[in-house]
């Protein structure tokens, strides 16, 4: 206690010195992986094997307990009510669209143009594969500039910390300056960027999300099928900037011509319940409340398919995924039934779904033969596409490399389990140029009129835009509505990420922007560079009051 006590009695801009200093040692351990990664890239860190407990994937399931049950029943109806399940269709993004795409060669007609062909596929190969050997890397140049960054923060805290009260800026408040009020709607990977570089001695910051966590969503997969754990992944809002409030609510309709936000939270006293609605002020609003899973108006998805979006999704594959192996296991059971139990659906071969079906496929490989050895045969992943290709925004030789990959005969070490397989066994199952038609509770409807009987179906195939993304849509205007044909549901913005018609009062990006001078993809790097690059501009004191030209 005596230490904590010397802790407390220092000046509270020294608090910040630890976060630098671990950031520095992140810094250092960083460069370490980095160079074991350069001589050893195919070595797995013994730190990250022991942190797989795939095997928790068969703990008992953690029962919900009565007094929560309506809590629970409340903010499943506000989630309900904020996901927006009309006219999908018209808001269509492909699972990482934008992202730079290679065309395929157009096919000879003749042998002696295929043999052409391939020679010069050849030399194009032996070239791609000299450029990247000489080509400068980024990494290294984006690691300096990192610790350039990380030094210059360090002096200025120790600035802070060691001059006196009367010089720093923290203290304009305490002589009745108001600081301008900040809100972030979201704490996705944009929002928690933000809100990690925002300077709160400048501005008063009010983060508001239904979560109270940010979401390390590229591990979300990993997590649905116990290669990691769902604590593992999250880190609390709070943690990231203890100095913004934090508000646990969804944000509902935004009004900007009071500066006001309506939320609605669940408030629970003793055994009761309710939906409280409220409003809250701001002076400048950011919004990055991301975007869901896009169905596209097919009949039965949303009922009957499970989405990758949120914790809550992972733990219910999880979950699923532990009832198709039990229900297999049954006695009473046939070869046919358990045939369709264990057959895994995933539709999109897009990042998203690609990631899933090899995380799934991984598991099966490698901690199937430890608890349903005699059910492996039985297992099958079917990834259906209603492309011609896997991953069909990125390189050509990453589509190849995945597919690849996902056609492997599985890789079963025991020798026993391996005489149970049936000869030629192939686990994993690509369907492409398949749209699918209808979903039922246990059947798949394709376009072709082929029909896939399934125990678990992921739908992966893209994104739209949530009911507040639409809403503010429509309260900017006439300038935000004729950047629709582009944006497609999403808020417009500049390349400052002001909202067309926003008059700089209203900032946005993420996964529910669209930059008018080119669209970004979505993606988690995208979206946090974006969040980094506005707080540094804020920090400035950039005016963002200027009409868009």
């Amino acid at each position: 206690s005596s230490a904590n006590d010397q802790v407390s009695a220092f000046p509270s801009q020294l608090t910040s010195l630890a976060t630098r200093r671990m950031q520095l040692n992140l810094f250092v351990v960083s460069i370490v992986v980095a160079a074991a990664g350069a001589f050893a890239p195919n070595a797995r860190s013994s730190a990250l094997e022991s942190a797989k407990s795939k095997t928790q994937i068969f703990s008992e399931k953690l029962p919900v307990s009565e007094n929560k049950e309506k809590e629970k029943q409340l903010r499943k109806e506000i989630a309900d009510r904020n996901v927006n399940k009309d006219d999908e269709e018209k808001y269509i993004i492909p699972d990482g669209s934008n992202l730079e795409s290679v065309e395929e060669s157009p096919s000879a007609n003749n042998p002696q143009a295929l043999v052409e062909q391939a020679q010069k596929d050849d030399q194009q190969y032996l070239l791609s594969k000299l450029d990247r050997l000489i080509k400068p890397r980024a990494y290294p140049l984006f690691m300096a500039e990192k610790a350039a960054e990380i030094a210059e923060a360090t002096m200025s805290d120790i600035s802070k910390a060691f001059s006196s009260p009367s010089s720093t800026g923290s203290t304009s408040a305490a002589f009745g300056a108001t600081k301008e009020r900040i809100v972030i709607l979201g704490t996705g990977w944009g929002g928690a960027s933000f809100v990690k570089d925002i300077d709160t001695d400048l501005y008063d910051i009010t983060v508001i999300s239904p979560r109270n966590y940010f979401l390390f969503t590229p591990m979300l997969a990993g997590s649905s099928v116990g290669s990691v754990e769902f604590r593992s992944i999250v880190e609390n809002i709070r943690e990231i900037n203890s100095k913004a409030k934090f508000v646990e609510a969804t944000a509902t309709n935004v009004d900007p011509s009071t500066g006001t936000i309506t939320c609605e939270t669940v408030v629970c006293g003793g055994n009761s319940c309710d939906i409280e609605e409220f409003t809250i002020e701001y002076d400048r609003l950011v919004v990055t409340v991301g975007a869901q899973t896009n169905t596209f108006g097919i009949p039965g998805v949303r009922e009957h398919c499970n989405f990758l979006k949120q914790v809550e999704d992972a733990r219910q594959i999880r979950n699923a995924l532990v009832n198709c192996f039990e229900r297999a296991s049954l006695p009473n059971q046939t070869e046919q039934q358990r045939r369709e139990n264990l057959t895994f659906a995933v539709i999109g071969a897009g990042p998203t779904g690609i990631e899933f079906a090899a995380e799934l496929r991984d598991f099966i490989e490698q901690d199937g033969p430890k608890y349903y050895p005699e059910l492996l045969k039985f297992v099958r992943i079917k990834v259906i596409e209603a492309s011609s290709t896997v991953l069909a925004p990125f390189d050509k030789s990453l589509q190849e490399e995945a597919i690849n990959q996902m056609n492997k005969a599985p890789r079963i070490k025991d020798p026993n389990v391996l005489d149970l397989l049936p000869e030629r066994f192939k686990l994993t199952e690509l369907l492409l140029d398949s749209s699918v038609k209808e979903v039922t509770e246990k059947t798949i409807f394709l376009n072709n009129g082929e029909s896939i009987n399934y125990g678990v179906a992921v739908w992966a195939a893209g994104n739209g835009p949530i009911p507040l993304t639409l809403d503010v849509i429509e309260t900017l205007g006439e300038s935000q509505a004729a950047e629709q044909a582009t944006a497609r549901g999403r808020i417009a913005v500049d390349p400052w990420l002001r909202a067309v018609g926003g008059e700089g009062k209203i900032l946005a990006f993420g996964d529910c922007s669209c930059m008018t001078n080119g669209a970004l993809p979505a993606t988690a790097q995208v979206a946090s560079q974006q969040g980094e690059f506005l707080a540094n501009l804020m920090n400035r004191k950039y005016t963002l009051n200027p009409p868009i030209t």
